[in-house]
């Protein structure tokens, strides 16, 4: 089997199991317990915590380490939304993921709050020349995502970040896709807030992180013992945060050699498709776009029947976001784009990862081709 589904989830490393091992075992400790073994723990958090940091290029303080990706997004907008003095407005895109429009709609519904959206263009891209007439003197938080999980499009988050920073406006970045295969340094950025999930670079899932600068004030979400500097309490995952650190440095090591390599496969594998299956139309930004992702509609399909025959051709894939697995809406990112419902369903996308070789792209555009046109058989005699 060929496994392009890498956006959904990354195989564990080996280095992130190595390293977490102890944790699991020896160093069993609570990291709040005031003796040898919970010392031994806490230290390794700290470790965890600091090599964080250092691949984000932000202080070890600012790093809270969470349950999920999305757990980490919900402290952001929730966390930065509320413990802001400043108003009630936020700011956002129609294509977040839902672990943030969902926390919007929250901020809405049970305080109060505004949300204006920002207008994605055809390829997902949203303005900043927008931004800047949205972003008001009552605006507590801007939160754009790096790049998006359903079509890769990439955003241009620095020129975002210009813009909220332009009227002291704090900005958060979903970067739980980027990590790994984009630059992450929070300074260079621009960033006020960076959210990041252990499971797509290589640690198990069940981690995740928010970094935050500190000179923000975040409600927390999760209340109880005061840990992670009583701004996510709960015993800390510290087998957990020592993988997702792995993991992350390891992955940025492999970026500037890995990112172009595997950009070079999926415009293989893109050309492969588009060259072969007439119907074929690529979703998201054409260059500004995640390495590994290429998205497409097939018109007169449906995603799933085109799945299912891929995996009989030996390809595992997606229709869209894991996230919404199961789910018969349409995408809200395609429809987001303008894509009618019935096009929206006929989604595929496909997700390169690290250990991704050319006869993977040859082999897969070609299962394309031969799925595409077998669910057009079945129509046509049903």
């Amino acid at each position: 089997m060929m496994y392009l589904d890498h956006a959904a989830t990354s195989p564990v490393r080996r280095e992130a199991l190595e390293a977490m091992w102890p944790y699991l075992t020896g160093d069993f400790g609570n990291p709040s317990s005031h003796h040898s073994l919970g010392e031994s723990a806490a230290a390794g958090l700290a470790a965890a915590r600091r090599s964080s940091a250092a691949v984000l290029g932000g202080r070890a303080s600012g790093v809270v380490f969470t349950g999920s990706g999305t757990e980490a997004a919900n402290l952001a907008v929730k966390g930065i939304a509320l413990g802001a003095p400043r108003g009630r407005h936020l700011v956002t895109s129609p294509l977040e993921h839902e672990a943030v429009l969902a926390s919007a709609e929250y901020l809405r519904r049970m305080h109060g709050f505004e949300v204006d959206y920002l207008t994605p263009d055809r390829t997902g891209r949203v303005s900043p020349a927008e931004l800047a007439i949205l972003v008001r003197p009552d605006t507590t938080l801007v939160s754009v995502q790096y790049a998006n999980n359903e079509i890769g499009t990439v955003q241009p988050i620095r020129e975002l970040a210009e813009v909220a920073r332009a009227q002291q406006v704090p900005f958060h970045t979903d970067a739980v896709q980027a990590a790994g295969w984009l630059p992450l340094d929070v300074s260079a950025l621009g960033v006020d807030a960076l959210s990041l999930s252990g499971h797509k670079v290589g640690a198990p899932k069940g981690i995740g992180l928010l970094w935050a600068h500190g000179r923000l004030s975040l409600e927390p979400v999760v209340h109880g013992g005061g840990q992670e500097r009583d701004r996510r309490s709960g015993t800390e995952n510290v087998a957990g945060a020592v993988a997702l650190a792995t993991a992350l440095a390891a992955a940025e090591r492999e970026r500037p050699a890995g990112s172009p390599r595997v950009t070079d496969l999926r415009e293989r594998f893109v050309a492969g498709v588009l060259g072969s299956v007439p119907s074929a139309r690529q979703t998201g930004h054409p260059q500004h776009r995640l390495p590994g992702t290429a998205s497409f509609v097939f018109a007169g399909t449906h995603g799933e029947a085109v799945l299912l025959e891929l995996e009989r051709r030996g390809v595992w894939c997606s229709s869209g976001s894991a996230c919404a697995a199961g789910s018969d809406q349409a995408s809200h990112v395609l429809t987001g784009l303008g894509l009618p419902e019935p096009l929206a369903r006929t989604a595929v996308r496909f997700t390169f990862g690290r250990d991704s070789t050319e006869r993977d792209a040859e082999l897969a555009a070609a299962a394309v081709q031969e799925a595409v046109e077998a669910v057009r058989g079945l129509q046509r005699t049903s």
